[in-house]
């Protein structure tokens, strides 16, 4: 299933290893409110990078594999825009001080990655062995679009969240942030602050949403390769998009439809697959589309309501 070399994998690891390490020693060591104009430089940054390495998976492996890679991150990208109302949501609960959102999404998202290489692994392994859970992946994402496209409002409850009582019960905590730190050492014994809480409710999130994303990419493509930078690249720029777009996310009150729409034809792509072959080219143009209008129609809807 996998023809792509060691060194690809090797590689491409290191480089997300030193982009990480570059992004938190170097341009974010100290906390600090990143502003639309930084945001949008590092949006652009993150994009242009998933472009260039699309360019290198054309040379290297074929047309059709960076075909994949580009619809497959569209997809990633496109249904990252839930997590970022889900985190605004967080942040505005648990008053979040703006200069230490980065640094939790930080961490959140280097969780995040070791998570979904996880789960991108234990797809491989199962669609290698049981060929019939890709029907099951399809049920599954129909099912979640039709409920996410009726989906009308938003409800974030961390006190009812497991994680949430797990870390009050584990660790004391203190009663206020303490800068950008996640503990603190106070009489001889270490606390907890609020944005360890904060930052495991971002981790279960990512968790929740990988549940329907990744079988998605699995429905665009089977390569482990091609799934696996797909998912990195756009999750490594979600920190940079929540940031340009956290004022104005609420106001896409109609992307929820585009992306579960986006969810039940990748599902029904799935369950179609031994009976008709919908080319990666005819999938790219119909996600597009379809996230495109929705945000459109959204914009129009706001724009309107605001005249």
């Amino acid at each position: 299933m996998n023809s792509v070399p060691l060194l690809f994998w090797v590689l491409f690891n290191l480089l997300v290893l030193s982009l990480l390490a570059l992004d938190l020693g170097v341009f974010h060591r100290a906390a600090h409110v990143v502003g639309k104009r930084e945001a949008l430089a590092w949006s652009v940054f993150w994009i242009t990078l998933a472009l260039a390495f699309n360019l290198g998976v054309y040379f290297w492996l074929g047309s059709d594999k960076a075909l994949q890679f580009l619809t497959a991150y569209v997809v990633e990208k496109s249904l990252s825009l839930d997590n970022i109302f889900i985190f605004v949501l967080l942040f505005s609960y648990f008053a979040v001080p703006a200069q230490n959102q980065h640094r939790v999404l930080f961490y959140g998202i280097l969780g995040a990655l070791v998570m979904r290489g996880t789960f991108i692994a234990l797809g491989v392994l199962l669609l290698a062995h049981l060929r019939w859970i890709i029907y099951v992946f399809g049920g599954f994402l129909v099912v979640t679009g039709v409920r996410l496209a009726g989906r009308r409002h938003i409800q974030v409850e961390p006190e009812h969240n497991p994680v949430l009582r797990l870390v009050r019960r584990w660790w004391p905590l203190t009663k206020t942030y303490e800068g950008q730190h996640f503990f603190v050492r106070r009489g001889g014994r270490w606390l907890a602050t609020p944005l360890l809480v904060v930052l495991a409710l971002v981790e279960t999130t990512d968790l929740v949403f990988a549940t329907d994303s990744i079988p998605a990419v699995f429905g665009i493509t089977r390569d482990p390769f091609i799934v696996y930078t797909s998912n990195v690249l756009a999750v490594l720029g979600l920190r940079a998009l929540y940031f340009l777009l956290a004022a104005v996310i609420a106001s896409f009150v109609h992307l929820h439809v585009g992306l579960g729409i986006v969810l039940a034809y990748v599902g029904t792509k799935m369950l179609l697959s031994d009976v008709y072959h919908i080319p990666v080219s005819t999938s790219l143009v119909v996600i597009f589309v379809i996230v495109s209008v929705a945000m459109l129609v959204s914009w129009l809807k706001t724009h309107a309501a605001a005249g």
